[in-house]
């Protein structure tokens, strides 16, 4: 018994070890993919990525000031608000994800990958949001709007891609407005595509509802309430069989949903599961904290 106790503090003592480690590695890449879309994509062309850094790229076309230093001072608030609005451990993350970036972006030179605006927005956007949504899955960001998407999607049941992209909008149209319209259609076009893939990789806002019917009831609701969803439970009976089945109905996001199938199988190996997308919610999603 003693061996496998400690076995088992092991096993959790190494996890808690690898999961920090395992995130700030994808911060890190997340960075470089992010610095990579700027240098080589998008600044070449003198489009905008929207958010922080493309505030920070507007005030560079117009000024001689370094984009990345800009980029780092305009994040430096958004961090402090964040911190106060969303936790430490996100700031942190999102923190080292801004220094990363803009160390990344002095190092990586400004070279055109491609001669053509249009694929230089459409895959700057896309890598652009491939380190967006995988620093988001990891629980941190890449700073700067992402901060402030994290905010309201706390709050909102709102797509974080489709937020990004309005306020992204903004920022392009104060481009267009003072410098060039083709410019700011091309950094629209790749806002645009950036969102689409956030949207894909952060799934965290598309609701499921999941009915499981099981004979093991407590055994089910044990392993469901350690989840931070409301579960409802209805007696069932099987239509060719004729037994009594308990029937345990939640509403959980895509992001949660291999949690909550791995703690069914654990909970019960024959149990049906039937997951459905939920279009609207209206009244508490998460239970409240104790």
């Amino acid at each position: 018994m003693n061996v496998h106790s400690s076995q088992a503090s092991l096993t959790r003592h190494i996890s808690t070890l690898v999961k920090p480690m395992s995130d700030i590695f994808t911060i890190i890449i997340s960075a470089v993919l992010v610095a990579l879309s700027l240098n080589l994509f998008l600044l070449p062309h003198q489009l905008l990525s929207g958010g922080a850094a493309g505030v920070a790229s507007i005030i560079g076309y117009f000024t001689p000031w370094n984009i990345s230093v800009v980029y780092f001072l305009i994040n430096l608030p958004l961090v402090i608000w964040g911190w106060k609005a969303v936790g430490k451990r996100y700031i942190i993350l999102s923190f080292l994800s801004v220094v990363t970036t803009t160390w990344l972006m002095q190092i990586i030179p400004l070279r055109k990958v491609t001669v053509d605006p249009t694929l230089g927005a459409v895959f700057g956007g896309i890598i652009g949001a491939i380190g967006i949504g995988l620093s988001l899955r990891v629980g941190g960001s890449t700073g700067g709007f992402d901060i402030i998407g994290s905010i309201v999607t706390r709050k909102r049941d709102v797509p974080m891609g489709t937020l990004l992209f309005i306020l992204n909008g903004v920022v392009i149209l104060i481009l267009g407005f003072y410098k060039n319209w083709d410019l700011a259609l091309y950094s629209m076009l790749s806002t645009f595509v950036k969102g689409k893939v956030v949207d894909t990789i952060h799934v965290r806002h598309i609701k499921v509802t999941c009915f499981i019917i099981t004979k093991n009831k407590d055994r089910m609701l044990n392993r469901l309430r350690k989840l931070p969803h409301g579960i409802t439970c209805i007696e069932t009976q099987g239509g060719y069989s004729e037994e009594g089945n308990h029937m345990l109905m939640t509403v959980t996001t895509r992001y949660e949903l291999a949690a909550l199938r791995k703690a069914t199988i654990e909970a019960d190996p024959t149990a049906f599961m039937n997951v459905m997308e939920t279009t609207q919610i209206i009244g508490r999603f998460a239970r409240p904290s104790k």
